[in-house]
């Protein structure tokens, strides 16, 4: 069974498939784009398992695929990687008419969509993600993108899909660690708008922890139609709409820029974030002094830390506003008023994050 989710955009509508073994579904979207040729961006080991699945869907349109692949980590999604990919499509012949076929997780959906972007000017591409954070998240919306020292995402664009083919049947070589860090974006869609929802996907983590097709299918769907309603309503970011989707990001990427990439997996850094920024709020007065803990004890549900490391709060506080989300020098944050609710605040105090931190004892 597959459940479509159609996206609607000023810069492109397009359906975003959810179900179980729907690899084949490529073969349907290659032949309503007609290209003149496919490359896939994908990790070696998604091609050990998956890639002949993935090639057939292709090879059935009549297509013989260009096959590109990086390494596996966030430290891929950089300039270097786009450049050298690049070089290699061009190298290959890839043309105008073609399209990029983005098969792993968030790394290669946003590197692989930068690439589609600039490549040629902008060529097409379709995603198909592999983990619960690139289902549920990254894949859809349009934003692609690289990283830079100074902080994550800081060079990227928008462009739409052709599709997103979420297949969780893949899900089932996901380790459990990656799946975790998935959960966190998952259980944020709770936190921004359904306090319901919450208690759903807290409910069912038996589960989701057993790889269950169905359950995740459920969950990955119910996540793309929350972000397709908001992508909808705000496609470049501009209203404020989309930026409810930042909750538990600021921080986050702090911490992920601090460590360059290495020790914290995103959803991880944004489980921490969630509790970090709630705490903010409840600092400010915009919500009960219970949503912090009730934020908290999701996240530890899917044993995921909720605590930052042991870092200096100037230096986390200075990263911060560096964050593309700042504006006009003042921080802005997405900040819960209650469980399935946030509100975009212009300017966060800084002594304010800065006491929150110290609280949390980010400094020991």
């Amino acid at each position: 069974m597959v459940e479509t989710i159609h996206l609607r955009t000023p810069g492109g509508s397009y359906d975003i498939l959810v179900g179980e073994h729907i690899l084949h579904a490529l073969t349907g979207v290659l032949a309503a784009a007609s290209p003149d040729g496919v490359a896939v961006i994908t990790h070696p080991k998604l091609l050990e398992w998956y890639g002949t699945e993935l090639l057939r869907a292709i090879r059935d349109e009549g297509l013989e695929p260009i096959v590109l692949t990086v390494a596996a980590g966030e430290r891929s999604k950089s300039y270097a990687s786009a450049g050298a990919l690049c070089e290699k499509l061009s190298e290959r012949g890839l043309g105008r008419q073609g399209v990029i076929i983005a098969f792993g997780g968030g790394v290669i959906g946003d590197l692989a969509g930068f690439v589609a972007s600039v490549y040629h000017r902008g060529i097409r591409y379709v995603q198909v993600p592999t983990t619960v954070l690139a289902q549920v998240d990254a894949s859809v919306g349009g934003k692609v993108g690289v990283d830079l020292k100074a902080g994550k995402n800081l060079v990227g664009s928008f462009l739409q899909p052709l599709a997103v083919i979420a297949d969780t049947t893949v899900l089932r070589t996901l380790p459990l660690r990656h799946l975790r860090n998935g959960m966190a974006e998952v259980l944020k869609y709770g936190f921004i708008l359904s306090a319901p929802f919450v208690d759903f996907v807290v409910g069912v983590r038996r589960q989701v922890e057993r790889r269950d097709p169905s359950v995740l299918a459920e969950i990955v769907a119910a996540c793309c139609r929350y972000k397709a309603e908001i992508v909808g309503e705000d496609e470049r970011d501009t209203t404020g709409s989309r930026a409810r989707l930042n909750f538990g990001h600021t921080f986050a990427h702090a911490i992920e820029t601090i460590f360059d990439y290495r020790r914290i997996l995103h959803g991880e850094a944004v489980a921490m974030g969630m509790v970090t920024e709630a705490m903010i709020a409840r600092r400010l007065g915009l919500c009960d002094a219970d949503v912090p803990e009730v934020i908290r004890t999701a996240v530890l549900a899917y044993t995921l830390g909720w605590q930052p490391p042991r870092l200096p709060p100037e230096e986390l506080v200075d990263l911060m506003y560096r964050d593309k989300k700042v504006a006009g020098g003042k921080l802005v944050m997405a900040l819960p008023t209650r469980v399935g609710e946030v509100k975009l605040v212009g300017d966060v105090p800084r002594d304010v994050v800065m006491d929150v931190l110290r609280e949390m004892d980010c400094d020991g």
